[in-house]
Protein backbone atom coordinates (compact mmCIF):
# COMPACT_ATOMS: atom_id res chain seq x y z
CA UNK A 1 0.00 0.00 0.00
CA UNK A 2 1.42 3.35 -0.82
CA UNK A 3 2.05 6.24 1.88
CA UNK A 4 -0.80 8.60 1.34
CA UNK A 5 2.26 11.27 2.87
CA UNK A 6 3.59 11.03 -0.99
CA UNK A 7 2.21 11.71 -4.16
CA UNK A 8 0.68 8.92 -5.94
CA UNK A 9 -2.27 7.12 -7.47
CA UNK A 10 -4.38 4.96 -4.96
CA UNK A 11 -5.21 1.45 -7.28
CA UNK A 12 -8.94 2.01 -8.55
CA UNK A 13 -11.48 -1.02 -7.06
CA UNK A 14 -14.65 -2.58 -8.66
CA UNK A 15 -16.68 -5.39 -9.13
CA UNK A 16 -18.80 -4.85 -11.77
CA UNK A 17 -16.16 -3.89 -14.73
CA UNK A 18 -13.11 -2.20 -14.80
CA UNK A 19 -11.17 -0.51 -18.09
CA UNK A 20 -7.56 1.09 -17.74
CA UNK A 21 -6.35 2.73 -20.53
CA UNK A 22 -3.67 5.69 -21.59
CA UNK A 23 -6.67 8.16 -21.97
CA UNK A 24 -9.04 9.13 -19.58
CA UNK A 25 -11.57 9.55 -22.99
CA UNK A 26 -10.90 6.11 -23.88
CA UNK A 27 -11.31 4.84 -20.27
CA UNK A 28 -14.92 7.00 -19.88
CA UNK A 29 -16.02 5.46 -23.03
CA UNK A 30 -15.21 1.86 -22.18
CA UNK A 31 -16.62 2.00 -18.71
CA UNK A 32 -19.99 3.71 -20.94
CA UNK A 33 -20.44 0.63 -23.13
CA UNK A 34 -19.92 -1.91 -20.24
CA UNK A 35 -22.63 0.28 -18.25
CA UNK A 36 -24.65 0.20 -21.17
CA UNK A 37 -24.38 -3.89 -21.14
CA UNK A 38 -21.48 -4.30 -23.70
CA UNK A 39 -19.17 -6.90 -22.78
CA UNK A 40 -15.24 -5.83 -22.57
CA UNK A 41 -14.79 -6.80 -26.51
CA UNK A 42 -17.07 -4.34 -27.25
CA UNK A 43 -15.65 -1.66 -24.63
CA UNK A 44 -11.93 -1.78 -25.45
CA UNK A 45 -12.95 -1.86 -29.53
CA UNK A 46 -14.72 1.34 -28.06
CA UNK A 47 -11.47 2.91 -26.25
CA UNK A 48 -9.28 1.72 -29.20
CA UNK A 49 -10.92 3.81 -31.70
CA UNK A 50 -11.11 6.72 -29.35
CA UNK A 51 -7.45 6.03 -28.76
CA UNK A 52 -6.86 6.07 -32.69
CA UNK A 53 -8.24 9.88 -32.69
CA UNK A 54 -7.27 11.08 -29.64
CA UNK A 55 -3.35 9.46 -29.37
CA UNK A 56 -2.81 9.49 -32.77
CA UNK A 57 1.47 9.65 -32.40
CA UNK A 58 1.09 6.25 -30.76
CA UNK A 59 -1.72 4.71 -32.59
CA UNK A 60 -4.42 4.46 -35.79
CA UNK A 61 -6.89 2.86 -38.09
CA UNK A 62 -3.42 2.77 -40.21
CA UNK A 63 -1.66 0.46 -37.69
CA UNK A 64 -1.62 -2.74 -36.07
CA UNK A 65 -3.02 -4.35 -33.13
CA UNK A 66 -3.30 -7.77 -31.63
CA UNK A 67 -4.73 -9.36 -28.25
CA UNK A 68 -5.46 -11.60 -25.63
CA UNK A 69 -9.25 -12.33 -25.11
CA UNK A 70 -10.51 -14.90 -22.10
CA UNK A 71 -14.34 -15.56 -22.07
CA UNK A 72 -15.18 -15.12 -18.64
CA UNK A 73 -11.50 -15.45 -17.61
CA UNK A 74 -11.57 -19.38 -18.43
CA UNK A 75 -8.17 -19.67 -19.94
CA UNK A 76 -8.97 -22.61 -21.85
CA UNK A 77 -10.92 -20.61 -23.86
CA UNK A 78 -8.74 -17.90 -24.86
CA UNK A 79 -7.60 -16.82 -28.24
CA UNK A 80 -4.68 -14.64 -29.30
CA UNK A 81 -5.36 -12.01 -32.51
CA UNK A 82 -2.49 -11.31 -34.59
CA UNK A 83 -4.01 -8.26 -35.87
CA UNK A 84 -0.65 -6.74 -38.05
CA UNK A 85 -0.26 -6.30 -41.21
CA UNK A 86 2.05 -7.85 -44.21
CA UNK A 87 4.26 -6.54 -46.50
CA UNK A 88 2.98 -5.43 -50.06
CA UNK A 89 3.22 -8.00 -52.30
CA UNK A 90 5.92 -6.85 -54.89
CA UNK A 91 7.96 -5.76 -51.75
CA UNK A 92 10.40 -8.44 -52.25
CA UNK A 93 14.51 -8.28 -50.99
CA UNK A 94 15.19 -8.42 -55.13
CA UNK A 95 13.25 -5.04 -55.19
CA UNK A 96 14.97 -3.24 -52.49
CA UNK A 97 18.66 -4.53 -53.83
CA UNK A 98 18.05 -3.73 -57.33
CA UNK A 99 16.95 -0.03 -56.00
CA UNK A 100 19.47 0.30 -53.87
CA UNK A 101 17.73 0.67 -51.13
CA UNK A 102 19.89 -0.55 -47.82
CA UNK A 103 17.78 0.70 -44.82
CA UNK A 104 14.03 1.07 -44.59
CA UNK A 105 13.77 4.63 -43.75
CA UNK A 106 11.42 5.52 -41.50
CA UNK A 107 9.63 8.16 -42.96
CA UNK A 108 8.85 6.73 -46.98
CA UNK A 109 6.44 4.62 -48.06
CA UNK A 110 8.47 1.55 -48.07
CA UNK A 111 8.17 1.57 -44.23
CA UNK A 112 4.44 1.21 -45.04
CA UNK A 113 2.64 -2.33 -43.96
CA UNK A 114 -0.69 -2.81 -44.90
CA UNK A 115 -2.63 -1.93 -41.72
CA UNK A 116 -3.86 -4.19 -40.04
CA UNK A 117 -6.09 -3.31 -37.22
CA UNK A 118 -9.54 -2.54 -38.44
CA UNK A 119 -9.69 -6.32 -39.89
CA UNK A 120 -9.05 -7.61 -36.45
CA UNK A 121 -11.79 -5.13 -34.98
CA UNK A 122 -14.25 -5.88 -37.09
CA UNK A 123 -13.55 -9.74 -37.35
CA UNK A 124 -13.25 -10.17 -33.08
CA UNK A 125 -16.06 -7.48 -32.55
CA UNK A 126 -18.19 -9.72 -35.30
CA UNK A 127 -17.09 -12.77 -33.40
CA UNK A 128 -17.28 -12.10 -29.60
CA UNK A 129 -18.67 -8.66 -29.31
CA UNK A 130 -22.51 -8.30 -28.80
CA UNK A 131 -22.75 -4.17 -30.21
CA UNK A 132 -22.46 -3.34 -33.74
CA UNK A 133 -20.18 -1.56 -35.18
CA UNK A 134 -22.37 2.32 -35.04
CA UNK A 135 -22.36 2.04 -31.31
CA UNK A 136 -18.99 1.21 -31.05
CA UNK A 137 -16.94 3.95 -33.09
CA UNK A 138 -19.81 6.71 -32.03
CA UNK A 139 -17.38 7.91 -29.39
CA UNK A 140 -14.74 7.66 -31.77
CA UNK A 141 -16.27 9.64 -34.47
CA UNK A 142 -17.81 12.32 -32.42
CA UNK A 143 -14.37 13.16 -31.28
CA UNK A 144 -12.88 13.19 -34.81
CA UNK A 145 -15.47 15.45 -36.31
CA UNK A 146 -16.07 17.96 -33.22
CA UNK A 147 -12.69 17.93 -31.87
CA UNK A 148 -11.07 16.72 -28.07
CA UNK A 149 -9.08 18.07 -25.71
CA UNK A 150 -4.85 17.53 -26.17
CA UNK A 151 -3.58 15.71 -23.06
CA UNK A 152 -0.29 17.11 -21.66
CA UNK A 153 2.05 13.83 -22.67
CA UNK A 154 0.39 13.44 -25.65
CA UNK A 155 1.37 17.41 -26.09
CA UNK A 156 5.11 16.72 -25.31
CA UNK A 157 5.08 13.87 -28.13
CA UNK A 158 4.01 16.64 -30.49
CA UNK A 159 6.63 19.13 -29.89
CA UNK A 160 9.26 16.27 -30.01
CA UNK A 161 7.96 14.90 -33.47
CA UNK A 162 7.06 18.08 -35.05
CA UNK A 163 9.83 18.36 -37.51
CA UNK A 164 8.02 14.55 -39.17
CA UNK A 165 4.86 16.46 -39.47
CA UNK A 166 6.30 19.40 -41.67
CA UNK A 167 7.61 17.14 -43.93
CA UNK A 168 4.54 16.43 -46.01
CA UNK A 169 1.53 19.03 -46.95
CA UNK A 170 -0.87 16.48 -45.95
CA UNK A 171 0.06 15.47 -42.60
CA UNK A 172 0.50 19.35 -41.93
CA UNK A 173 -2.96 20.38 -42.70
CA UNK A 174 -3.85 17.77 -40.23
CA UNK A 175 -2.14 17.33 -37.32
CA UNK A 176 -0.96 20.83 -36.96
CA UNK A 177 -2.23 23.85 -35.92
CA UNK A 178 -1.14 27.11 -38.38
CA UNK A 179 2.05 24.68 -38.61
CA UNK A 180 2.89 24.49 -34.60
CA UNK A 181 1.48 21.20 -32.36
CA UNK A 182 -1.80 22.02 -30.53
CA UNK A 183 -1.11 23.37 -26.66
CA UNK A 184 -2.55 21.29 -23.79
CA UNK A 185 -5.77 21.87 -23.46
CA UNK A 186 -6.77 23.01 -26.96
CA UNK A 187 -9.42 21.46 -28.89
CA UNK A 188 -7.94 19.44 -32.20
CA UNK A 189 -9.89 17.72 -34.93
CA UNK A 190 -9.86 15.25 -37.60
CA UNK A 191 -12.55 15.51 -39.85
CA UNK A 192 -11.63 13.41 -42.63
CA UNK A 193 -10.58 10.63 -40.50
CA UNK A 194 -14.27 11.13 -38.77
CA UNK A 195 -15.68 10.14 -42.08
CA UNK A 196 -12.96 7.09 -42.30
CA UNK A 197 -14.56 5.85 -39.14
CA UNK A 198 -18.34 6.54 -40.08
CA UNK A 199 -17.56 4.46 -43.76
CA UNK A 200 -16.05 1.18 -41.60
CA UNK A 201 -19.12 1.49 -39.10
CA UNK A 202 -21.44 1.25 -41.99
CA UNK A 203 -19.90 -1.18 -44.35
CA UNK A 204 -17.55 -2.82 -42.11
CA UNK A 205 -13.74 -3.92 -42.82
CA UNK A 206 -14.72 -3.26 -46.80
CA UNK A 207 -15.24 0.56 -45.91
CA UNK A 208 -11.73 0.53 -45.48
CA UNK A 209 -9.95 -2.38 -47.53
CA UNK A 210 -11.82 -1.60 -50.55
CA UNK A 211 -13.48 1.90 -52.14
CA UNK A 212 -12.07 4.96 -51.83
CA UNK A 213 -10.35 5.16 -48.52
CA UNK A 214 -8.15 2.17 -49.67
CA UNK A 215 -7.55 3.60 -52.70
CA UNK A 216 -6.79 6.98 -51.51
CA UNK A 217 -3.94 5.63 -49.39
CA UNK A 218 -2.72 3.23 -52.05
CA UNK A 219 -2.94 6.11 -54.79
CA UNK A 220 -0.83 8.73 -51.90
CA UNK A 221 1.78 5.94 -51.40
CA UNK A 222 2.47 4.96 -55.22
CA UNK A 223 3.16 8.86 -55.44
CA UNK A 224 5.53 8.46 -53.23
CA UNK A 225 7.31 5.46 -54.70
CA UNK A 226 5.52 3.22 -52.29
CA UNK A 227 4.88 -0.54 -54.48
CA UNK A 228 1.12 -1.24 -52.36
CA UNK A 229 -2.02 -2.09 -54.40
CA UNK A 230 -5.93 -2.12 -53.47
CA UNK A 231 -5.33 -5.91 -53.36
CA UNK A 232 -2.81 -5.99 -50.79
CA UNK A 233 -5.38 -3.77 -48.50
CA UNK A 234 -8.54 -6.41 -49.99
CA UNK A 235 -5.79 -9.57 -48.98
CA UNK A 236 -5.18 -8.66 -45.59
CA UNK A 237 -6.42 -10.51 -42.87
CA UNK A 238 -5.87 -11.60 -39.39
CA UNK A 239 -4.56 -14.74 -37.32
CA UNK A 240 -6.84 -16.68 -34.65
CA UNK A 241 -4.54 -18.37 -32.84
CA UNK A 242 -4.13 -20.22 -29.46
CA UNK A 243 -2.17 -18.01 -27.04
CA UNK A 244 1.64 -19.86 -26.02
CA UNK A 245 2.54 -19.47 -22.27
CA UNK A 246 5.11 -20.42 -19.37
CA UNK A 247 4.34 -20.89 -15.73
CA UNK A 248 6.32 -18.47 -13.50
CA UNK A 249 6.15 -19.75 -10.17
CA UNK A 250 2.68 -21.02 -9.56
CA UNK A 251 1.60 -18.73 -11.51
CA UNK A 252 1.01 -18.93 -16.18
CA UNK A 253 1.48 -16.22 -18.45
CA UNK A 254 0.00 -16.32 -21.77
CA UNK A 255 0.53 -13.92 -24.60
CA UNK A 256 0.56 -14.07 -28.59
CA UNK A 257 2.79 -16.25 -30.75
CA UNK A 258 5.46 -14.94 -32.86
CA UNK A 259 5.48 -12.78 -35.23
CA UNK A 260 4.48 -10.88 -31.73
CA UNK A 261 7.72 -10.37 -29.30
CA UNK A 262 5.47 -11.94 -26.40
CA UNK A 263 7.68 -15.08 -26.62
CA UNK A 264 10.11 -12.72 -25.28
CA UNK A 265 8.33 -11.98 -22.20
CA UNK A 266 8.12 -15.64 -21.74
CA UNK A 267 11.91 -16.51 -22.38
CA UNK A 268 13.16 -13.50 -19.89
CA UNK A 269 10.76 -14.78 -17.28
CA UNK A 270 11.75 -18.14 -17.62
CA UNK A 271 15.30 -17.49 -17.04
CA UNK A 272 14.32 -15.05 -13.86
CA UNK A 273 12.42 -17.94 -12.09
CA UNK A 274 16.05 -19.81 -11.64
CA UNK A 275 16.61 -17.29 -9.15
CA UNK A 276 14.84 -15.83 -5.69
CA UNK A 277 14.10 -12.70 -6.38
CA UNK A 278 12.07 -11.57 -3.07
CA UNK A 279 16.09 -12.19 -1.45
CA UNK A 280 16.40 -8.87 -3.13
CA UNK A 281 14.31 -5.44 -3.24
CA UNK A 282 12.76 -4.39 -6.04
CA UNK A 283 14.85 -1.84 -6.64
CA UNK A 284 18.03 -3.52 -5.98
CA UNK A 285 21.77 -3.70 -7.74
CA UNK A 286 21.05 -7.84 -7.78
CA UNK A 287 17.60 -7.80 -8.81
CA UNK A 288 18.33 -5.00 -11.80
CA UNK A 289 21.21 -6.49 -13.15
CA UNK A 290 19.17 -10.26 -13.65
CA UNK A 291 16.84 -8.23 -15.48
CA UNK A 292 19.56 -6.44 -17.68
CA UNK A 293 21.53 -10.08 -18.38
CA UNK A 294 18.04 -11.73 -18.81
CA UNK A 295 17.30 -9.12 -21.50
CA UNK A 296 20.80 -8.99 -23.33
CA UNK A 297 20.31 -12.97 -23.79
CA UNK A 298 16.97 -12.83 -25.20
CA UNK A 299 16.82 -10.50 -27.34
CA UNK A 300 20.03 -11.50 -29.35
CA UNK A 301 18.28 -15.16 -29.58
CA UNK A 302 15.17 -13.13 -30.83
CA UNK A 303 17.13 -11.04 -33.10
CA UNK A 304 19.13 -14.40 -34.49
CA UNK A 305 16.02 -17.10 -34.74
CA UNK A 306 12.76 -15.38 -34.99
CA UNK A 307 10.15 -14.53 -37.50
CA UNK A 308 7.04 -14.68 -39.44
CA UNK A 309 6.32 -18.33 -38.65
CA UNK A 310 4.83 -18.52 -42.13
CA UNK A 311 8.21 -17.68 -43.41
CA UNK A 312 10.68 -18.72 -41.03
CA UNK A 313 11.52 -22.00 -39.52
CA UNK A 314 12.86 -22.12 -35.73
CA UNK A 315 12.19 -24.15 -32.81
CA UNK A 316 9.54 -22.16 -30.49
CA UNK A 317 9.09 -25.43 -28.03
CA UNK A 318 12.59 -25.05 -27.41
CA UNK A 319 12.82 -21.15 -27.34
CA UNK A 320 10.05 -21.70 -24.52
CA UNK A 321 11.51 -24.42 -22.56
CA UNK A 322 12.85 -24.49 -19.11
CA UNK A 323 15.94 -26.12 -20.61
CA UNK A 324 16.96 -23.06 -23.09
CA UNK A 325 16.56 -21.00 -19.52
CA UNK A 326 18.67 -22.87 -17.69
CA UNK A 327 21.17 -23.00 -20.77
CA UNK A 328 20.82 -19.12 -20.83
CA UNK A 329 21.58 -18.40 -16.89
CA UNK A 330 24.55 -20.94 -17.43
CA UNK A 331 26.01 -17.59 -18.56
CA UNK A 332 25.12 -15.08 -16.09
CA UNK A 333 26.66 -14.59 -13.21
CA UNK A 334 25.69 -12.48 -10.04
CA UNK A 335 29.25 -10.54 -10.08
CA UNK A 336 29.99 -9.10 -13.01
CA UNK A 337 28.07 -8.30 -16.59
CA UNK A 338 28.60 -10.46 -19.52
CA UNK A 339 30.97 -9.89 -22.18
CA UNK A 340 27.94 -10.64 -24.92
CA UNK A 341 28.28 -9.58 -28.61
CA UNK A 342 25.10 -7.36 -29.02
CA UNK A 343 22.43 -8.30 -31.99
CA UNK A 344 20.83 -4.66 -32.62
CA UNK A 345 17.00 -4.65 -33.01
CA UNK A 346 15.84 -2.45 -36.24
CA UNK A 347 13.40 -0.03 -34.63
CA UNK A 348 12.80 1.39 -30.97
CA UNK A 349 9.44 3.38 -31.17
CA UNK A 350 6.11 3.76 -28.82
CA UNK A 351 2.34 2.28 -28.36
CA UNK A 352 -0.93 2.41 -26.89
CA UNK A 353 -1.97 -0.69 -24.21
CA UNK A 354 -5.36 -1.23 -22.97
CA UNK A 355 -7.39 -3.66 -20.49
CA UNK A 356 -11.14 -4.45 -20.02
CA UNK A 357 -12.72 -7.07 -17.85
CA UNK A 358 -16.71 -7.04 -17.53
CA UNK A 359 -19.08 -8.08 -14.88
CA UNK A 360 -19.32 -11.76 -16.24
CA UNK A 361 -15.46 -11.78 -16.17
CA UNK A 362 -14.55 -11.72 -19.88
CA UNK A 363 -11.23 -10.64 -20.28
CA UNK A 364 -9.19 -8.35 -22.96
CA UNK A 365 -6.00 -7.59 -23.03
CA UNK A 366 -5.35 -5.30 -26.42
CA UNK A 367 -2.72 -2.95 -28.09
CA UNK A 368 -2.80 -1.15 -30.92
CA UNK A 369 0.11 0.86 -32.31
CA UNK A 370 1.51 2.62 -35.49
CA UNK A 371 5.22 1.91 -34.46
CA UNK A 372 6.92 5.56 -34.34
CA UNK A 373 5.73 8.45 -33.25
CA UNK A 374 2.66 9.34 -35.46
CA UNK A 375 3.95 6.44 -37.65
CA UNK A 376 5.43 7.49 -41.03
CA UNK A 377 4.53 10.61 -40.88
CA UNK A 378 2.60 9.93 -43.57
CA UNK A 379 -1.00 11.12 -43.65
CA UNK A 380 -3.63 10.18 -46.61
CA UNK A 381 -5.17 13.23 -48.19
CA UNK A 382 -8.58 12.66 -48.26
CA UNK A 383 -9.44 9.99 -45.64
CA UNK A 384 -7.00 11.31 -43.26
CA UNK A 385 -5.05 7.91 -42.02
CA UNK A 386 -2.15 8.12 -39.87
CA UNK A 387 0.07 5.59 -41.86
CA UNK A 388 2.43 3.11 -39.54
CA UNK A 389 5.83 2.51 -40.31
CA UNK A 390 5.99 -0.96 -39.18
CA UNK A 391 7.64 -1.98 -42.49
CA UNK A 392 10.92 0.09 -41.19
CA UNK A 393 11.05 -3.77 -38.29
CA UNK A 394 12.33 -5.41 -41.46
CA UNK A 395 15.83 -6.32 -42.21
CA UNK A 396 17.11 -6.06 -45.72
CA UNK A 397 19.43 -8.74 -45.38
CA UNK A 398 18.62 -12.10 -47.23
CA UNK A 399 18.78 -15.33 -45.18
CA UNK A 400 17.71 -13.11 -42.16
CA UNK A 401 14.89 -14.33 -40.45
CA UNK A 402 13.16 -10.95 -40.30
CA UNK A 403 14.40 -10.10 -43.74
CA UNK A 404 11.40 -8.63 -45.83
CA UNK A 405 9.32 -10.40 -48.06
CA UNK A 406 6.01 -10.35 -49.94
CA UNK A 407 2.86 -10.86 -47.76
CA UNK A 408 5.18 -11.13 -44.63
CA UNK A 409 4.84 -10.01 -41.23
CA UNK A 410 7.10 -7.98 -39.73
CA UNK A 411 8.73 -9.07 -36.02
CA UNK A 412 6.80 -7.14 -33.54
CA UNK A 413 7.85 -5.10 -30.82
CA UNK A 414 4.00 -4.78 -29.38
CA UNK A 415 2.36 -7.73 -27.31
CA UNK A 416 -0.10 -7.59 -24.58
CA UNK A 417 -0.19 -10.20 -21.72
CA UNK A 418 -2.06 -12.12 -19.61
CA UNK A 419 -1.56 -14.08 -16.50
CA UNK A 420 -3.46 -17.12 -14.63
CA UNK A 421 -3.61 -19.48 -11.75
CA UNK A 422 -5.57 -22.61 -12.16
CA UNK A 423 -6.79 -22.10 -14.96
CA UNK A 424 -8.69 -18.46 -14.44
CA UNK A 425 -7.14 -15.02 -15.46
CA UNK A 426 -5.98 -13.11 -12.46
CA UNK A 427 -4.42 -10.18 -14.43
CA UNK A 428 -5.00 -8.43 -17.77
CA UNK A 429 -1.73 -6.17 -18.20
CA UNK A 430 0.31 -4.80 -20.69
CA UNK A 431 3.14 -1.99 -21.15
CA UNK A 432 3.98 -0.33 -23.85
CA UNK A 433 7.33 1.18 -25.14
CA UNK A 434 8.44 -0.17 -27.99
CA UNK A 435 11.70 -2.70 -27.50
CA UNK A 436 10.99 -2.18 -23.89
CA UNK A 437 7.75 -3.85 -23.80
CA UNK A 438 8.81 -8.04 -23.29
CA UNK A 439 11.12 -6.15 -20.41
CA UNK A 440 8.03 -3.86 -19.38
CA UNK A 441 5.92 -6.76 -18.52
CA UNK A 442 8.18 -8.93 -17.07
CA UNK A 443 8.92 -6.51 -14.36
CA UNK A 444 5.58 -6.10 -13.88
CA UNK A 445 4.42 -9.87 -13.53
CA UNK A 446 7.71 -10.22 -11.00
CA UNK A 447 6.64 -6.85 -9.54
CA UNK A 448 3.48 -8.67 -8.49
CA UNK A 449 4.57 -12.22 -7.90
CA UNK A 450 7.36 -11.62 -6.31
CA UNK A 451 6.72 -8.43 -4.74
CA UNK A 452 3.34 -8.59 -3.92
CA UNK A 453 2.96 -5.33 -5.27
CA UNK A 454 -0.70 -4.41 -6.31
CA UNK A 455 -1.76 -3.05 -9.88
CA UNK A 456 -0.70 0.57 -9.30
CA UNK A 457 2.63 -0.26 -7.01
CA UNK A 458 4.03 -2.95 -10.00
CA UNK A 459 3.16 0.37 -12.91
CA UNK A 460 4.95 2.28 -10.62
CA UNK A 461 8.00 1.28 -9.49
CA UNK A 462 11.12 3.08 -11.15
CA UNK A 463 12.08 1.41 -14.41
CA UNK A 464 15.14 -0.10 -16.69
CA UNK A 465 15.70 -0.93 -19.48
CA UNK A 466 19.31 -2.41 -21.39
CA UNK A 467 19.41 -1.38 -24.67
CA UNK A 468 21.93 -0.22 -27.23
CA UNK A 469 24.81 -0.95 -25.01
CA UNK A 470 23.58 1.08 -22.60
CA UNK A 471 21.84 0.55 -19.18
CA UNK A 472 18.85 3.25 -19.29
CA UNK A 473 17.49 4.39 -15.78
CA UNK A 474 14.60 6.30 -14.83
CA UNK A 475 15.06 8.71 -12.62
CA UNK A 476 13.68 6.93 -10.07
CA UNK A 477 16.65 4.72 -9.57
CA UNK A 478 18.39 5.74 -6.39
CA UNK A 479 22.26 7.05 -7.36
CA UNK A 480 23.64 4.06 -5.20
CA UNK A 481 22.03 1.10 -7.40
CA UNK A 482 23.30 2.67 -10.08
CA UNK A 483 26.75 3.07 -9.55
CA UNK A 484 26.44 -0.52 -7.83
CA UNK A 485 25.37 -1.72 -11.64
CA UNK A 486 28.29 0.02 -13.07
CA UNK A 487 30.98 -1.83 -10.84
CA UNK A 488 29.53 -4.88 -12.42
CA UNK A 489 30.57 -3.16 -15.76
CA UNK A 490 27.04 -2.27 -16.99
CA UNK A 491 27.48 1.41 -19.00
CA UNK A 492 24.23 3.43 -17.39
CA UNK A 493 22.75 6.26 -19.00
CA UNK A 494 19.84 8.51 -18.56
CA UNK A 495 16.02 8.22 -20.33
CA UNK A 496 13.62 10.32 -21.25
CA UNK A 497 11.12 10.43 -21.68
CA UNK A 498 10.53 6.97 -19.02
CA UNK A 499 9.86 3.59 -20.32
CA UNK A 500 7.01 3.15 -21.85
CA UNK A 501 3.63 3.38 -19.95
CA UNK A 502 1.12 0.44 -18.93
CA UNK A 503 -2.20 -0.88 -17.36
CA UNK A 504 -3.21 -3.55 -15.58
CA UNK A 505 -6.51 -5.14 -13.83
CA UNK A 506 -6.29 -7.78 -11.20
CA UNK A 507 -9.10 -10.31 -11.06
CA UNK A 508 -9.55 -11.22 -7.42
CA UNK A 509 -11.95 -14.44 -7.52
CA UNK A 510 -12.48 -14.89 -3.57
CA UNK A 511 -13.79 -11.23 -3.28
CA UNK A 512 -15.12 -11.28 -6.36
CA UNK A 513 -13.87 -7.52 -7.34
CA UNK A 514 -11.07 -6.17 -9.39
CA UNK A 515 -7.82 -3.67 -9.16
CA UNK A 516 -6.94 -1.60 -12.04
CA UNK A 517 -3.57 0.45 -12.49
CA UNK A 518 -2.90 3.18 -14.94
CA UNK A 519 0.73 4.53 -15.68
CA UNK A 520 1.52 7.86 -14.74
CA UNK A 521 3.97 8.17 -17.35
CA UNK A 522 1.08 8.64 -19.89
CA UNK A 523 -2.23 10.55 -19.55
CA UNK A 524 -4.30 7.74 -18.73
CA UNK A 525 -6.65 6.23 -16.25
CA UNK A 526 -8.10 3.04 -15.12
CA UNK A 527 -11.84 3.36 -13.53
CA UNK A 528 -14.31 1.02 -12.26
CA UNK A 529 -17.73 0.61 -10.74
Amino acid sequence: MRDFHFPGRSTVHGANGMAATSHPAASIVAIDILREGGNAVDAAIAASAVLAVVEPQSTGIGGDCFCVYAPGGDMSKAIAVNGSGKAPGKASIDFFENEGIEHIHLTTAHAVSIPGSVDAWTRVLSEYGTMNLDRVFAAAIGYAEDGYVVAPRIHKDWVDHLDKLLLTESATEKLLIDGRPPKPGEIMKNPWLADTLRAIAEQGRDGFYSGPVAEDIVSYLNSLGGVHTTDDFAAQDSEFLTPIFSTYRDHAVHTVPPSNSGLSTLMILNILEGYDLALYGPLSVERLHLMAEATRLVYNARETHIGDPAFVDFDLDHLLSKQWAEEARSHISLDSAMDLEYVSPPAHPDTTYLSVVDKDRNTMSFINSVFYSFGSGLVSPKSGVVLQNRAAGFHLQRGHPNCIAPGKRPLHTITPGMMSKDGRAVMSFGVMGGQYQPVGQSHVVTNVVDYAMDAQEAIDLPRSFWYEKVYQLEKGVPEDVKAGLEGLGHACGPIDPPHGGGQAIIIDWDTGTLEGGSDPRKDGIALGY
